[in-house]
């Protein structure tokens, strides 16, 4: 199953145990595998925890963890400023004026908020992981559906270039017999123009040698066995874009011997196609996993 390398998940959970925890996992593509984990005071000291989790669901690619934890605040964490509250009504009632204690609630000093506890990071831990953790299976979820399209696109190609293949493969043998036409015609036309003689067995050696030079028989075949190779991996239990890189990489190398090989208009046309298809599948092997 092919996973692709970019991606997005999230998750949040509803305050289980007096925390407030939301995740988000985002990736890119990349050559080799880079986690930047982040998580707001004063729970810093778990990112190497969120980063160990997050290698258990990447193993290439850019990817950035962010979770941010939020204590609640509870209805005895404040208090009234009595005293506070006593002057300022006092004072306004000296002045002779209305007394809008709903007013006075928002004056400075009124109302206090308790300092916050230091919370047992260890001990939160566990709720911090669960809401990471299913950020990470929503972003692997993510990853494979997009992994699943690119599959698709990436077999679809592969039938393509088969077509090309079988229609290089039609086009090979005639290629030997139109050189010997062309061969025998320059011959004649020498003959005809300065009566040199040629004998046939010079000719029929030529005609040897271009058919062993211009023979992309053996590419044929081992472009077809990294066909079938790279179909495997496309079907294979676990994502190999690895793999899939450097399948795609000799086959550029047999397509293009065949391609120097060939001194024909109609093979050299379907090799640039095979060239285009295999550079549609390079750009799409570099966003696989």
């Amino acid at each position: 199953m092919l996973l692709s390398m970019t991606g997005f998940g999230e998750a949040r959970n509803s305050q289980d145990a007096g925390l407030s925890v939301a995740a988000e996992v985002r990736a890119v593509n990349n050559r080799h595998l880079k986690i930047t984990a982040k998580i707001n005071d004063p729970y810093g000291r778990l990112e190497p925890e969120l980063e160990q989790l997050a290698r258990e669901y990447a193993r290439r690619g850019t990817v950035q963890v962010s979770v941010r934890v939020e204590r609640p605040r509870k209805a005895e964490d404040y208090r009234l400023n009595t005293v506070a509250l006593a002057s300022y009504r006092d004072q306004l009632a000296a002045l002779g004026g209305p007394v809008d204690m709903t007013a006075l609630l928002s004056l400075p000093g009124i109302v206090e908020e308790k300092r916050a506890e230091t919370p047992d990071v260890a001990a939160e831990w566990p709720a911090i992981a669960a809401v990471a953790t299913q950020a990470l299976k929503d972003f692997e979820a993510a990853r494979a559906r997009e992994g699943a399209a690119m599959a698709a696109e990436l077999l679809a190609l592969a039938r393509s270039i088969r077509e090309l293949l079988a229609r290089i493969a039609d086009r090979a043998p005639h290629l030997v017999q139109s050189y010997q036409k062309r061969l025998t015609e320059r011959v004649q036309a020498l003959v005809q123009e300065h009566g040199v003689a040629i004998e046939a067995k010079d000719l029929i050696r030529e005609v040897a040698i271009l058919a062993d030079r211009s023979d992309v028989a053996e590419e044929l075949v081992r472009l077809r066995a990294h066909l079938e190779q790279y179909e495997e991996i496309l079907s294979a239990a676990e994502s190999g874009g690895r793999k899939l890189e450097f399948v795609v990489q000799e086959m550029g190398r047999e397509i293009n011997t065949i391609g120097s090989k060939s001194n024909d208009v109609e093979i050299s046309r379907l090799v640039v196609e095979v060239k285009g298809i295999l550079e549609r599948i390079r750009e799409l092997v570099q966003n696989v996993e």
